[in-house]
């Protein structure tokens, strides 16, 4: 019996284990060891038991706190910015998966990769771009006071969102990244996606992915769409501002920021800029199916 146990608690511990895997390997051990058989056979089917209740009610308190935090996130206008209520069950969600290993190890646990939409930003709808992120890191000094001036114009003369993020990334942990955010002007008469293009370098540890900023490019713009098929020839063969190489220019070293990820399943996603991990918080739901299921037991 203590010898189940203890492959119980190992089992607990890995990455990427199932309810499934838990219950297979108990019953293979019963099987190989039948000097074990009847008393044996009993405690086994106790500790599954056992077992299976754990996972279900571990599951049940995370989807609660999903649930709580994703219903607070749609009561929020998106740029409205900080809440305290939000950040706080964020907070108790990362702290909940980590505790329970759910939403865990999001660098090379597979569920990265797709398209996301914002639901909440700690910070103007803009800082959820990896070029803000970088662009801080280049001009550390008066960043501040430049984005200050743009987040000070009002609505509606004004507006941002929403915001998506597109990540394709394969088995190595390197990839591609695309961030799109709509911005609008002038009530809306004038508006643009702007869109930032970045490498995917690797992991940083079981919960970070290094970004490389390459390229920056207003998209879709309605002005340039007024203009029928003059607009269009002038926005497919204008080319991406080489956003990544201006930064690297001011600061070498720049170009690169690290996400990281904190909570992970195939629905729900919590993001911070490592650079300002108390500041910049994002959170994102998936757009379309990703599995069968809503939590990934990590």
């Amino acid at each position: 019996v203590l010898a189940v146990i203890a492959i119980i608690g190992t089992i607990s511990c890995l990455p990427c284990v199932s309810c499934f895997t838990a219950t297979t390997t108990v019953r293979s051990f019963a099987l190989s060891n039948p000097q074990h058989s009847f008393f044996s056979t009993k405690a086994t089917e106790t500790e599954e038991t056992e077992l299976q209740s754990s996972l279900d009610s571990a599951s049940s308190r995370i989807e609660d706190c999903k649930r709580t935090l994703i219903n607070q996130c749609n009561s929020h206008k998106l740029e409205s910015g900080y809440s305290s209520s939000i950040d706080s069950s964020i907070r108790n969600l990362e702290q909940l998966g980590e505790d329970l290993g759910f939403g865990q190890a999001s660098s090379v646990s597979g569920l990265l990769s797709g398209k996301w939409e914002l639901i909440y930003a700690s910070d103007d709808i803009t800082r959820s771009s990896p070029f803000f992120w970088a662009f801080r890191r280049a001009f550390p000094d008066n960043s501040d006071q430049i984005f200050s001036i743009t987040d000070a114009i009002p609505e509606p003369i004004k507006m941002v969102g929403p915001a998506t993020q597109e990540i394709d990334l394969d088995a190595s942990s390197r990839g591609t990244f695309v961030s799109r955010v709509k911005v609008a002007t002038l009530g809306g008469v004038a508006t643009s996606i702007m869109t930032t293009r970045a490498a995917i370098m690797g992991a940083e540890g079981v919960d970070g992915l290094r970004l490389k900023v390459e390229s920056t490019k207003p998209e879709e713009s309605t002005i340039l769409k007024k203009l029928g098929p003059l607009g269009e020839l002038i926005n497919s063969n204008s080319q991406p501002f080489p956003s990544g190489e201006a930064l690297e220019r001011a600061a070498p070293g720049s170009s690169e920021v690290v996400m990281v990820t904190t909570y992970l399943d195939e629905g729900l996603r919590v993001t911070r800029n490592k650079d300002r991990s108390d500041d910049d918080v994002f959170v994102w739901v998936r757009v379309g199916d990703f599995g069968g299921g809503n939590t990934a037991s990590l």
